[in-house]
């Protein structure tokens, strides 16, 4: 006596979690931002990050890296004489990483945001 054993009804997605007909490349997208100033920094950010949780992505950040102090110490004396003082200069940089996982073409979209001058933006794509 053999026994058939039935299939299992078709597997029926939920609603808003189907398969796109059309599959898109998705790359890894890392952008490096670095400023001086913090205020500009954290905003920019903010506003990336918004900008691509609009659009419905993966997000990983802001990764904070630590500061790049640059420090240089010269005497105030321009002669040499007189007593031995010293002036310290700093210079701090600051710097954020953000991770997405999208199609290229979304990232022209996100990037578009007006940037505060002084931060400096690297976009670099890893195709996965």
């Amino acid at each position: 006596m053999s026994t058939a054993v039935a299939a299992p009804p078709a597997h029926k997605p939920k609603p808003g979690f189907e398969q796109p007909e059309e599959e898109q490349s998705f790359h890894k997208i890392r952008i490096t931002l670095s400023s001086r100033n913090v205020k500009s920094l954290e905003k920019v950010c903010a506003e990336l990050i918004k900008g691509a949780k609009d659009q419905r992505l993966k997000v990983k950040g802001p990764v904070r890296l630590p500061t790049k102090v640059l420090t240089i110490t010269t005497r105030k004396s321009p002669c040499g004489e007189g007593t031995k003082t010293w002036d310290r200069y700093e210079l701090r940089i600051h710097k954020r990483l953000i991770d997405l996982h999208s199609p290229s073409e979304v990232v022209k979209q996100i990037t578009s945001i007006s940037i505060e001058p002084g931060v400096e933006v690297e976009v670099t794509i890893a195709q996965n």
